[in-house]
């Protein structure tokens, strides 16, 4: 017997989540089920498992539990890029073995394609807009990145733009930066609306229950499920829950459950978008990894997203978001003089799963147990990429990308606490200090 000792309890104004269109969420489970297919997490992994899944075993059943409310947890506090193109921060050009980018582009890419495929199937409404991204950089330090990532880019036929710092205001209003690389391919959506619409069109042999967390875990020729309201017994069970994997008795200290926190604007009126200027829709990564995510949504909004903590027990803490709003606000005011009006209406943290050498888990876990884990930031693309390349897999296929991704070495061995958490958040302190004008 397993007991889950940390249960997902995220905090309560998650921006994406209120803005977008409310849904009644599925019931929770209650009782005794016996199913063939059990999944835990429905998040953009677990949605992407149990959607394959459904299409591959047309006959069986295909149940996916999730802890909280689909859209309000992690999967819907990202900031809404459907990134394509590799990034290998550990490359002096960040692209790195051509051969190994090239995989991950044509992984990135199933994912965006996996995802627009059903967006357009099933006209679920999530701001998807193909508007690629910058990556924006104030300092020299910064330009210098932006300049190895276009060589880096160029090696593997992706074409880009750099735009210099007279002519970014035509595209994203402000003159804050002193050059960006633009680089077609990004999507953008709203994550929370893109979730709930993912949720609300699975196939009708996936059965969705929400608000259930599991509290114990059983594994034997078996795997049984517990929660306070039931059991789940299942043939095979598939982990699409990320760090909380560890709860469950796997990849321990290998998985590092780390923060970041956002904040919303109130919607721009009329005169404040003219102030504005610039495009209608974009989005601007930063030059630097600790550097602050800035988008300007298609209902009119400023969306702000920096800091970072490790939270080993994978739950967020208050006083950091409080701390971290006055982050966005400087953030906010240094890049939009023009907006002194406009208020963050909502702020929140959301949950990202990294491990130290950017490697996640594919594959089999233990005898019934698979898992797709660990996205190191590339939830929408990454996550829904594995979630679907798992479940074919499970149902016997095999291709270039199936196998790219078994080849993986999976997440390395972290130090035992307290050091890991000293040592993880003085990274993160010290990260936030260099990054300087990019936050």
């Amino acid at each position: 017997m397993q007991k889950i000792t940390s249960l997902p309890a995220d905090d309560a104004l998650p921006g994406w989540y209120h803005t977008s269109k409310p849904r009644t969420p599925r019931p929770a489970h209650v009782g005794q089920t016996q199913t063939r297919w059990a999944i835990v997490g429905a998040g953009l992994t677990g949605l992407a498992a149990a959607r394959q899944m459904a299409l591959n075993f047309p006959d069986d059943e295909i149940v996916l539990i999730e802890a909280q409310e689909v859209g309000f947890s992690p999967a819907g506090r990202n900031a809404g890029f459907a990134i394509d193109v590799p990034h290998d921060i550990g490359a002096k050009d960040y692209i790195g073995d051509i051969t190994t980018a090239k995989r991950v582009l044509k992984l990135n890419t199933l994912g965006q394609d996996y995802l627009r495929d059903i967006v357009k199937t099933h006209g679920i409404e999530c701001q998807m807009s193909d508007s690629g991204k910058y990556q924006a950089a104030v300092s020299g330090a910064g330009i210098a990145v932006l300049e190895a990532y276009r060589s880096g880019l160029e090696k593997i036929g992706r074409e880009t733009q750099m735009i210099d710092e007279r002519d970014l205001p035509d595209h994203i209003g402000i003159s804050y930066y002193k050059k960006a690389l633009f680089i077609p391919g990004t999507v953008l959506v709203q994550p929370s609306a893109l979730v709930k619409g993912l949720a609300d069109s699975l196939p009708s042999n996936v059965t969705l229950y929400e608000n259930t967390p599991i509290t114990s875990i059983d594994y034997g020729d078996k795997v049984t499920l517990m929660h306070d309201n039931g059991t789940i017994t299942a043939d095979k069970l598939i982990l699409a829950n990320n760090a909380f994997a560890s709860d469950f008795g796997f990849l321990k200290r290998t998985l590092l459950p780390t923060f970041l926190y956002g904040s919303l604007t109130r919607p721009l009126n009329e005169e404040e978008q003219a102030r504005l200027g610039g495009k209608p829709v974009w989005g601007v990564i930063p030059a630097h990894p600790f550097g602050s995510t800035i988008r300007r949504t298609v209902d009119h909004r400023i969306l702000v997203r920096n800091s970072f903590s490790f939270n080993p027990n994978g739950r967020p803490r208050e006083h950091l978001l409080k701390r971290y709003i006055e982050n966005h606000r400087r953030s906010f005011e240094r890049r939009f003089p023009m907006l002194s009006g406009v208020n963050l209406e909502y702020s929140w943290s959301g949950a990202i799963c990294l491990s130290e050498n950017h490697e996640g888990f594919f594959g089999q876990l233990a005898p019934n147990v698979y898992g797709a884990l660990c996205c190191n930031g590339l939830g929408i693309t990454r996550g829904t990429a594995t979630g679907k390349l798992l479940a074919d897999m499970i149902a016997g296929e095999r291709n270039e990308l199936i196998d790219f991704l078994l080849a993986s070495p999976g997440p390395n061995k972290t130090p035992p606490e307290p050091f890991l958490s000293i040592g993880v958040n003085s990274v993160f302190k010290w990260g936030q200090f260099r990054a300087g004008l990019e936050v």
